[in-house]
């Protein structure tokens, strides 16, 4: 029952608004961190992240820092991972740990009433993991099982594949969960290292919402933080999108080819990362709403779908985009997607396409606060994107500010067909490589 609360407490104890009171606070250990208080509902969600992720693992282990966050919560302490499961289950806590390529998150929720030894109970799965042989190659065995399904997954193929072709020996150019044999080869001493390199108080970032105030999440913090290393592994160089312009084919038995297109992007730092924004919106990133949706599965009947983003790494950026379609109608695909890439760098947008996006991203933005959970992981990432606390208040407006101009000179300026990389997987009828 506690734990069914919980639940419910995640998703109701925050309506669904973007007016929201950030305090700034610092604990006395020093480290920084975001606060929303409401005590209506005796609650609170934690959220913290260390920048690095996988990004961290050192040279030879690809997939370490992925195995020891899955390890996180497989015992510490005095607890091997069943009494861990069974003291987390009696607090009615939740905790989520995940890691990707460029930060490791941990995500806390738990009761007023059991504050104290929710918290303890996390200090240990951070300070004090077991990393005990059994639950090694437990986690080891589901990992290797995921890399396993990866080998036959197109959408796994072409991302891999374009991700080697574009970043090469940079972390961000190798899936960050590792590969087989380097998973296989991992040793508990590798767990532990990896542990050292990326969970560290110089790149942790936190954020609290709901029934605790300044001062307990000072000592809150302290407690939890407090016995990890003050610094980890440096962080990585920034890289650049390598990938030459072309076609890659990768032969894969199926009725179906999947592709991978994209080049060179551009920042959340950028000036001009607004409008690109919209302009995203616009092309292919609001599904059945994008011209790419319109012209390659409304008008023509390609696809089911076809999606584009604007990937925003903390070491290099990229503007992607993915589709697939039945193997003869591929070719076609492929230059549809050129000369639309073509249109809008020539073309640009019309004003009623830009108002009618403004409207959908302005409405949409206030529904993401719809928790304490939510907000609290919002928070974090406004600090690692470097956005100060306002920012929930001015973030429409300047969505708002972005002129047809503006939108249209940054069009020309972002999307270059020229430069377009695809990475087909399948049997594509009329598709050349050309390496």
């Amino acid at each position: 029952m506690k734990h069914l609360l919980l639940v419910l407490f995640c998703l109701i104890a925050l309506p669904a608004r973007a007016e929201v009171e950030i305090q700034e606070i610092t604990s006395p250990g020093g480290i920084d961190a975001w606060l929303v208080e409401e005590h209506s509902i005796p609650f609170v969600a934690l959220e913290l992240r260390f920048r690095g992720g996988a990004s961290l693992d050192a040279p030879g282990k690809r997939g370490a820092i992925n195995l020891m966050t899955g390890l996180l919560e497989e015992g510490a302490g005095e607890m091997d991972a069943r009494a861990f499961a069974e003291a987390r289950e009696a607090l009615a806590a939740s905790y989520r740990f995940n890691v990707g390529d460029d930060s490791l998150s941990v995500s806390a929720r738990f009761l007023t009433e059991n504050r104290d030894a929710a918290v303890d109970l996390l200090r240990l799965a951070l300070v004090e993991p077991r990393f005990d042989a059994d639950a090694v190659e437990r986690v080891r065995a589901q990992v290797m099982s995921s890399l396993k399904s990866r080998e036959t997954d197109p959408d796994a193929i072409a991302s891999d594949t374009f991700n080697r072709l574009a970043y090469g020996d940079h972390p961000y150019g190798s899936y960050y969960a590792g590969t087989l044999d380097s998973v296989a080869a991992l040793t508990r001493d590798d767990v532990v290292a990896a542990k050292a390199r990326v969970l560290a108080r110089d790149r942790v970032y936190v954020a609290a919402v709901g029934d605790i105030d300044a001062e307990a999440l000072g000592a809150l913090i302290d407690e939890v933080l407090g016995g990890l290393p003050d610094t980890g592994a440096p962080m990585p160089q920034d890289t650049s999108f390598a990938a030459t312009p072309g076609v890659t084919v990768v032969e894969f038995g199926s009725p179906q080819s999947v592709a991978m297109f994209g080049h060179d992007g551009i920042g959340i730092d950028d000036p001009d990362f607004f409008a690109a924004f919209i302009l995203n919106t616009i092309f292919g990133g609001s599904g059945f709403n994008s011209r790419l949706m319109d012209e390659v599965r409304e008008k023509r009947g390609l696809t089911y779908g076809i999606r584009t983003y604007l990937i925003d790494g903390d070491h290099a950026k990229a503007m992607l985009g993915m589709v697939s379609t039945v193997n003869p109608r591929m070719a076609e695909t492929i230059a549809v997607v050129r000369d639309e890439w073509a249109r809008i760098a020539r073309d640009g947008i019309t004003a009623e396409e830009l108002a009618k996006a403004k409207t959908y991203l302005t409405g949409a933005y206030p529904l993401r606060f719809d928790g304490n959970a939510p907000i609290a992981r919002i928070l974090v990432g406004m600090q690692m994107d470097g956005y100060p606390t306002s920012y929930v208040a001015t973030r429409n407006d300047r969505i708002e500010a972005v002129t047809l101009d503006e939108a249209n000179r940054v069009a020309a300026r972002i999307y270059r067909p020229d430069e377009l990389r695809f990475v087909v997987v399948g049997q594509p009828e009329g598709v050349e490589a050309t390496e």
